[in-house]
């Protein structure tokens, strides 16, 4: 009768822990992009499963800590998050062979000034599953042209040089044929992007977006960033005390590098970071960006900066509240007057606290262009939210074992 009993013990726990890890592998394998493997590397793919993975291990080693019903070996976790990856991968693999074996090449039509032509060719040669897309270049104002193209295309990719009458007409044509947008956002286009009805009489307006944030919106980031904060350091407090020990061995000067940088609403602050480069490191030049293999950088520096381990002080900017975890990467007044001249309306990355992380380094690369950046910025501050912000942090994971997200400028 005993025995009984804990075999339906046994099986109900079970039960429980297949529904959690369901969960667990749908929330996971929707983060990290999963369950779509288009224009995917099989590199790329496997990266991902490894991150979603170890993500549901820790949560189901978390879970189980407090469901002790009965004793078990733990190394049943273990056991089943490897053989789970290995089947999981088989299955990534197969529909991987699929997909590429039956989706047929597209052919690009890209509407933009010759400049920004040549710019987005070679970005859709770089990019996995388009490098071998036919491309047709159109002139905005050839309205007989474009309507053949659109036509023999199946996306159409409107740049940012085009007048907005044009892409009007462009978007028209596109949609009349059933064919894919796609659209290089400029600062109007974001705007644009939530609006609102607002009502003069029974005239229907749309009020713009002013791209700051709602004092709501600011109570739950700011919740989420001290919870976050406080967490981490806990959990990090001894790899932080290593990384400080390996820097002061590595090369003489501070173990901690602050320097100022231009926060929320253009306040300026001092942000902490790990030093990774030698103490005299601007001596000479001035501010500078960093470059590839950059002769600047120290040894285990080059190191930190890969792991991201230089950043983990700004945990302390966070809970002091100059920084968010996630938004958009402080940058310095030297830097900021600059793009400010090249382009206006980087101010608007202002309208939020920077980030230690954030959708430019997720998406973007180290040498991403600084108008590039921007963008992601933008979009990101038009969609702030708590699910939106713990999606960049389980990205950030990700980002944190990928080499050309940590390179330089070049």
């Amino acid at each position: 009768m005993q025995s009984s009993s804990i075999r339906l013990l046994q099986i109900d726990f079970h039960l429980r822990l297949t529904v959690l890890l369901s969960v667990f592998l749908i929330f996971f394998f929707n983060i990290y992009g999963l369950f779509s493997l288009v224009r995917k590397r099989l590199s790329e793919i496997f990266l991902n499963l490894i991150v979603a993975v170890a993500n549901i291990f820790i949560a189901a080693m978390a879970v189980t800590f407090f469901m002790r019903e009965f004793e078990y070996s733990r190394y049943v976790i273990i056991y089943s998050a490897v053989f789970g990856f290995i089947l999981l991968a088989l299955w990534q693999y197969v529909m991987h062979q699929v997909e590429v074996k039956h989706l047929p090449v597209p052919c690009i039509f890209i509407a933009a000034d010759k400049k920004e032509q040549q710019k987005l060719t070679e970005k859709i040669r770089k990019t996995y599953g388009l490098e071998k897309s036919g491309i047709k270049l159109g002139a905005p104002s050839n309205h007989a042209e474009n309507i053949k193209a659109i036509e023999q295309a199946d996306i159409i990719l409107i740049g940012e040089s085009i007048p907005v009458e044009h892409k009007e007409q462009l978007l028209r044509l596109a949609n009349e044929k059933m064919k894919m947008v796609v659209l290089v956002p400029t600062l109007y286009e974001i705007s644009c992007n939530k609006m609102y009805l607002w009502q003069i009489d029974d005239l229907p307006t749309q009020r713009v977006s002013r791209m700051r944030l709602t004092l709501e919106q600011r109570i739950l980031k700011r919740t989420l960033d001290i919870i976050v904060a406080l967490a981490a350091l806990i959990i990090l407090l001894p790899v932080m005390l290593i990384t400080a020990i390996i820097v002061k061995l590595d090369s003489p000067g501070p173990v901690i590098y602050s320097q100022v940088r231009v926060g929320r609403f253009g306040k300026e602050f001092k942000v902490h970071k790990f030093r990774s480069m030698r103490q005299d490191a601007e001596a000479k030049t001035g501010p500078v960006l960093a470059g590839e293999n950059d002769p600047r950088i120290t040894k285990f520096g080059r190191f930190m900066r890969a792991t991201r381990l230089d950043e983990l002080p700004q945990l302390i900017n966070v809970l002091k509240g100059e920084m968010s975890i996630v938004g958009p990467r402080p940058e310095r007044p030297f830097f900021v007057e600059q793009f400010i001249k090249e382009k206006p309306e980087y101010a608007y990355r202002h309208n939020v606290k920077p980030g230690i992380t954030g959708l430019a380094q997720i998406a973007g690369k180290y040498n991403t262009t600084a108008y590039d950046k921007l963008v992601y910025d933008l979009i990101y501050i038009q969609n702030v939210s708590v699910i939106n912000d713990l999606t960049i942090m389980l990205q950030t994971l990700k980002v944190l074992i990928t080499k050309e997200s940590t390179e330089g400028v070049k």
